[in-house]
């Protein structure tokens, strides 16, 4: 719409055209009208929605490829604090998870880490697995994997492209520690990872079916020199309770019970 030699939205109304004084270049000191666009209040809008739908896109991209780089197994993918089933033998448990993920700057500033320790079965992977979830979508890249896996794919230390992930994860988390097979290689590799962790100042949560007692105790010097840097980086959190694995089975049971025997 054209009014008063201007050009008006009409949508919102507001003028969508400007006119500058443009100095003639010619001497004369004359000076001529140039007509430029300008955004309407609509205009402005729509933009700012597109921009904005670009960020959330480019932030899900970058969470999707921190998931994809994290080496998590796809069954401990879904663990989240609002699928996390709380009880009277893990409410201490979900208290200390919660606080480390609030908390993780300060956390990773300090270079402290947690070794969750307990039976099998009672949902220390888990609890892992929550805290990896929960930072991945901050956008904070964490790597959660075992010995047992990185002993299977690597070749020597410095040669792997995984290795790489684990030495540059903000966070790395190692589950089932203690369950990978005590060669002097193997011993040496889990060393190396937890030695590289430490002098790089990069905090590490473990999980194992170990007591601290047993890992205190423990006449290997092997593991010893392990255990020692392990307590001097992790916090530990006894995870107590019933089996969650011998629960599902159970129901498991029943539930196939009911079908085949009626």
């Amino acid at each position: 719409m054209v009014n008063d030699d201007k050009l008006y939205c009409p949508v919102c109304g507001e003028v969508t055209q400007k006119i500058l004084p443009m100095p003639l270049l010619d001497g004369s000191g004359r000076v001529k009208e140039l007509k430029v666009r300008i955004m309407c209040a609509c205009r402005r809008k729509e933009l700012e929605e597109y921009e904005n739908n670009q960020k959330k896109l480019e932030e899900v991209r970058a969470v999707q490829g921190l998931k994809r780089l994290s080496l998590m197994d796809d069954k401990l993918s879904g663990a989240r604090l609002n699928t996390f089933s709380e009880t009277d033998d893990n409410s201490k448990l979900l208290k200390i998870i919660k606080s480390y993920i609030s908390n993780f700057d300060k956390m990773y500033k300090e270079n402290q880490g947690l070794i969750l320790y307990g039976s099998v079965g009672t949902g220390k992977s888990y609890a892992a697995a929550v805290i990896a979830n929960e930072l991945l979508e901050k956008k904070v890249p964490v790597v959660m994997t075992s010995f047992i896996k990185i002993l299977k794919d690597v070749g020597t230390f410095d040669d792997n492209e995984r290795l790489d992930l684990i030495k540059n994860a903000k966070l790395l988390i190692i589950d089932d520690l203690g369950a990978e097979r005590g060669t002097d290689y193997a011993i040496e590799k889990v060393y190396d990872i937890i030695d590289s962790r430490y002098r790089s100042n990069k905090p590490v949560i473990l999980t194992t079916n170990l007591t601290i007692e047993q890992m205190k105790s423990c006449d290997d010097i092997r593991y010893s020199r392990i255990y020692d840097r392990i307590f001097e980086m992790c916090y530990p959190v006894k995870v107590n309770g019933f089996s969650w694995r011998k629960k599902e089975a159970a129901s498991r049971y029943v539930e196939a019970k009911k079908i085949l025997e009626g």
